[in-house]
């Protein structure tokens, strides 16, 4: 178990490693890097969810479980909007690709709008962060 202090230390890590992965992910795509821009993307968003969870005291390094931990506690129940899961699966899903795929190509325009996306994910989550 983790006191208070440590968990404090490491969602405000996770949430600056969210932010930092994000400025990463703009930086590749700006200069054309599509596949590690879209890496960078889902993992800002990622480390978002990690520092969530940590905040309600859930945790886990599997991709599946924290998604679904994120869809039971604040999609399901109505704390967070549907579009916040499509975002964060969709962002799962072509990072998938990315990494995975024999042949995959990534498209700018889809990755632009992702970048927004993320955006407002992350902005979201830390709506959810600074609540007591």
């Amino acid at each position: 178990m983790i006191d208070d202090d440590s968990r404090a230390q490491l969602i405000a890590y996770r949430e600056e490693q969210a932010k930092s992965t994000a400025l990463e992910a703009e930086f590749l795509l700006n200069n054309d890097m599509l596949r590690g821009s879209m890496n960078r993307i889902y993992y800002s968003m990622f480390y978002m969810l990690q520092a969530l969870s940590l905040k309600y005291q859930f945790e886990s390094s599997k991709h599946s479980q924290l998604l679904g931990w994120f869809n039971k506690t604040f999609i399901h129940t109505g704390k967070i909007e549907v579009k916040f899961s499509k975002i964060i699966t969709k962002g799962y899903n072509l990072r998938t690709k990315g990494d995975y795929a024999t042949i995959y190509d990534l498209d700018k325009q889809e990755l632009l709008q992702m970048f927004g996306e993320m955006t407002e994910f992350i902005q979201e989550i830390e709506r959810f962060l600074k609540t007591p």
